[in-house]
């Protein structure tokens, strides 16, 4: 059964585009089809733009299930241009992944990247969600993600360590010295 929804009712909402990123066409089948990076944790708000971002290229999206430890409210159905979204959850689902599905068409699994995940960090996820015939599941991109992102702040952190020496000015007695501290050349310059 669809219901249809009065499009004046929807005409207070406005819809930012979805933060999307899908796997191209290919023969090659993988575990993921994708990433969508919503911008909250608040389904009813962010599932009408993916909807009508997928719409197009996949079909009229009926069905969606996530797991409960990901989203605090989950309402049992969503409004989306025109018709009634189902949302269901299962706890046996991966907490990172977004399961869609479609009378129509099929079923879709989108790695679903934290709202508060910093642009970098989500442009990578997004990428490797989108690699046609990968066979990495979602805890595993998320998993090998944060092995990444603490690489880089710990990168950055001896950058700064770096920076905040100095450079690479260390005194005979070793501590740091600055610029100022060290001898004139002939030329005058330090």
């Amino acid at each position: 059964m669809t219901t249809t929804l009065d499009p004046a009712a929807q005409s207070a909402v406005v819809l930012r585009p979805a933060r999307l990123s899908r796997t191209p066409k290919t023969a090659l089948a993988g575990r993921l089809d994708g990433a969508w990076w919503p911008r909250s944790r608040d389904l009813e708000a962010e599932l009408p733009a993916l909807a009508a971002a997928l719409d197009e290229t996949w079909g009229r999206i009926t069905r969606v299930s996530v797991n409960p430890s990901r989203w605090p409210v989950i309402p049992r159905t969503v409004a989306v241009a025109g018709h009634v979204l189902h949302v269901g959850w299962f706890t046996e689902q991966d907490p990172d992944k977004l399961i869609l599905l479609s009378y129509t068409v099929g079923r879709w699994d989108l790695l679903v990247i934290p709202p508060e995940t910093e642009p970098a960090a989500a442009a990578r996820l997004m990428a490797a969600a989108a690699i046609p015939g990968s066979v990495l599941a979602a805890d595993v991109l998320m998993a090998n993600e944060t092995v990444i992102g603490r690489s880089i702040r710990e990168a950055r952190r001896r950058e700064a360590t770096w920076e905040g020496e100095g450079g690479s000015c260390m005194s005979p007695f070793g501590e740091p010295m600055g610029r100022t501290d060290l001898p004139r050349s002939a030329t005058g310059w330090r």
